[in-house]
């Protein structure tokens, strides 16, 4: 025993020196599901669950695929070509979907803003957006809150807690799908452009939008992922579409100021990769897959609205050879961390002119769900305050405790050690 107490103190010095990994930030408290949770299974991992846990033949995983993604039924005991045995202990031990809907609004426009409890606590929020034309799309989330810190984002300003998993990513839009199916509908849209920067969970980004468009049936011309510019996974992800077979979703960067003092000034994450080595991949990932990216750009009143912006913007764009693009153009929806307004929309057609003596192409978005902050960069509004009202509530606990059994620190409060 003296032996082995001295040989692990000459350890401590060689330990002290490694580098101490901080455990995430848990934003809120729940009990985790003790459920199979469906929808995040795969089909070949459906096909195992039921053929090693339910000792069912696989053509059962095939029925049960069937009735969640073909005829949007999600009661087991409706799934009427089941033997009643499997229904009961699917009732009993599965689940499609785990994540709690724990708030859901409704805009004047009919856009549905929905917050999620995932299994830990983690609070997320998502949008679903009808169009006149009948496009039903989902904007759904990467990350819990987001370590990118752009100024004038709700996300960047509530501060990041972790990755989502694949499973919670696709659930997302399949519970949106599922829903739409049920009123007779069908999801047709989907876009990376909620809480969280997709390239920087870029595995489980893309192997939600492959089980995206092979379970829900949402072309990938009809999926857009969005970055704010991590380079190397821009590049990465231009050859993977290359050598996968596989088309992948539509590209879209977050650009908003087009030099680099102003962009970095606003968006952190120029500090790193300037406008130049971003456009730089841009132009690689058009040369690798031939297709068009979008450049996404927040109309700010007075600080990039204006016509010399654009005429830097136009000229910056020109100037890479090869690039196709398309700069879509937001007037700026309000959030409460930052003091800037939105752009007229006499301010945003002259942007569109001057960036069109280039050949740029460009369009005014529309804006849809302002009213329940559910449009771009306004996601996690709600979230930030339930996460607000849960870390109050914990310091009003902490109070009552002893003396002796307090943990001083506000990063005790919010469950760090």
């Amino acid at each position: 025993m003296v032996a082995r107490s001295a040989s692990l103190r000459s350890l401590l010095p060689l330990l002290a020196t490694l580098p101490r990994r901080r455990p995430p930030v848990r934003l809120c408290a729940s009990s985790p599901s003790s459920k199979h949770n469906l929808l995040g299974l795969s089909e070949p991992e459906l096909t195992a669950l039921v053929v090693d846990n339910y000792n069912q033949p696989k053509f059962r995983a095939k029925q049960l695929h069937e009735w969640m993604y073909e005829k949007g039924v999600t009661d087991f005991d409706a799934m009427a070509n089941l033997p009643k045995n499997f229904r009961a202990q699917l009732s009993a031990e599965a689940a499609c979907g785990t994540m709690e809907i724990s708030h859901e609004r409704v805009s004047g426009d009919g856009t549905r803003k929905r917050l999620w409890r995932c299994d830990d606590g983690a609070l997320i929020e998502s949008v679903l957006m009808p169009y006149n034309d009948g496009r039903r799309t989902a904007c759904i989330s990467s990350q819990v809150g987001c370590a990118m810190g752009c100024t004038f984002c709700a996300t960047g300003q509530m501060g990041f807690g972790r990755d989502l998993s694949e499973g919670e990513i696709f659930e997302q839009a399949a519970r949106f799908a599922l829903e739409l199916q049920a009123e007779g509908e069908r999801l047709s849209n989907v876009v990376f452009m909620g809480m969280g920067e997709p390239f920087r969970n870029y595995d489980a980004v893309v192997g939600a939008a492959r089980r995206i468009m092979g379970e829900l049936g949402v072309g990938a011309r009809h999926i857009t992922i969005s970055t704010v510019g991590i380079v190397p996974n821009i590049k990465r992800y231009a050859d993977e579409e290359r050598s996968g077979g596989q088309p992948l979703p539509e590209l879209a960067i977050s650009l908003h100021q087009s030099d680099d003092a102003s962009r970095s000034a606003i968006m952190p994450v120029n500090r790193k990769h300037d406008i130049d080595e971003l456009l730089e991949a841009c132009a690689y990932y058009g040369s690798k897959t031939g297709r068009r990216i979008s450049f996404e750009w927040a109309l700010i009143a007075g600080q990039n609205d204006d016509v010399p912006t654009a005429r830097r913007l136009g000229e910056r764009l020109a100037a890479v050879r090869g690039l196709k693009c398309h700069v879509n153009l937001i007037p700026l929806n309000p959030t409460s961390g930052f003091d800037g307004a939105p752009a007229s929309l006499p301010q945003a057609a002259q942007f569109v002119d001057e960036l069109a003596r280039f050949k740029v192409p460009a369009t005014v978005r529309v804006r849809r769900g302002i009213d329940i902050e559910a449009g771009c960069g306004q996601l996690a509004e709600a979230a930030s305050k339930e996460v607000a009202a849960g870390r109050l509530e914990a310091r009003r606990t902490r109070t009552k405790l002893p003396e002796n059994l307090r943990v001083k620190g506000r990063r005790a409060v919010e469950g760090q050690t």
